[in-house]
């Protein structure tokens, strides 16, 4: 007889699960469990009645995902003003399409969310952009050792008005090609590593040191590739580094842009191989998806479920001013 429970299986040291779908099943097992998870969430002091000008107990309504103040009946609706608002797919399908979409490296597509979830692909793909929209970039500055290059989406193809394959080859005029430019922070003993990256209107000085000007801290150690772009960074403060890929130097010292060309090789590979193609209106979207995904599995802040946490963690409620 086995001494291992089988019922509780042991993840290995080196892997990156952290929350597994038996897992997930096992704490979010239908609506009602989601839905006191956001209750728990939105009011972890009790629910304000404003009609009351207090907190006060309110009892769930039978038929509908309300509570009602004791005193004076006022509803209230922990979905609305959240990304669930005005859905008639089950809250249980939502919080598994996010897991989902938190669980996979390369990304999930709506074709595939449809037939994960059982819905049309009309709701998959509505689910899949309402959910994506939590998956925004902060605009923290980058400090430290600071990693900056850019690469090139898309290319010119017979498919080209149907989206943007991930060609191969430098950009320029007339490549179709999109620059996107990329910054990584190093990690240290004391801090994660981050990335951030953003889709640019051009490759030219004035875009991409401009950039750099803006999300870096002046003073913090710059290295990039020997980009014209990047050659007059150390008249804006910066320590400058860089390497010449031209010459097949690809690490000086401690100069090199590793960090961040291993991130586009995982943009690039799971835009051509789960998306296939990506319009050009949505290539941002889908760039801050990778990028989110990147740094919360290297987050300091990610709670015991992993990216499905600081994926939940973006799930907010606007006031009523705002909704």
């Amino acid at each position: 007889m086995s001494k291992v429970n089988r019922n509780d299986p042991k993840r290995g040291t080196a892997s990156e699960s952290r929350y597994s779908l038996m897992e997930f099943m096992k704490e979010f097992p239908d609506d009602a469990a989601c839905l006191d998870y956001l209750m728990a969430r939105f009011y972890p002091e009790g629910i304000f009645c404003a009609k009351c000008d207090k907190v006060t107990k309110h009892h769930k309504d039978a038929e509908r995902p309300s509570w009602q103040c004791q005193f004076c009946g006022t509803r209230e609706h922990p979905m609305v003003g959240t990304i669930f608002e005005g859905s008639a797919t089950s809250l249980h399908l939502w919080f598994y399409a996010m897991y989902l979409m938190a669980s996979t490296r390369c990304g999930i597509s709506a074709k595939q969310l449809e037939r994960e979830l059982g819905v049309t692909y009309k709701t998959a793909w509505r689910m899949f952009k309402m959910i994506r929209s939590l998956m925004w970039q902060d605009d923290e500055p980058l400090d430290g050792m600071v990693e900056v290059d850019e690469t090139y989406i898309g290319g010119k193809s017979k498919w080209r008005n149907r989206g943007l394959p991930t060609g191969r080859g430098r950009g320029g005029v007339g490549s179709g090609k999109i620059p996107v430019q990329g910054m990584a922070r190093r990690r240290t003993p004391t801090r994660p590593g981050k990335i951030t990256a953003a889709v640019v209107d051009d490759d030219s000085t004035r875009t991409l040191a401009g950039r750099v000007g803006h999300r870096v801290v002046p003073g913090s150690r710059v290295m990039t590739d020997e980009a014209k772009a990047y050659k007059l960074l150390h008249k804006q403060g910066y320590d400058h580094g860089f390497v010449t890929h031209g010459a097949n130097i690809y690490v000086s010292g401690d100069v090199h842009v590793n960090t961040v060309e291993a991130f586009w090789s995982h943009l690039k590979r799971g835009v051509s191989g789960v998306y296939h193609g990506v319009g050009p209106s949505y290539l941002q979207t889908y760039v801050d998806e990778y990028v989110f995904r990147y740094n919360a599995v290297r987050s300091e802040i990610t709670g015991p479920r992993g990216v499905f946490d600081a994926l939940l963690s973006r799930v907010s409620k606007a006031s009523p001013e705002t909704a």
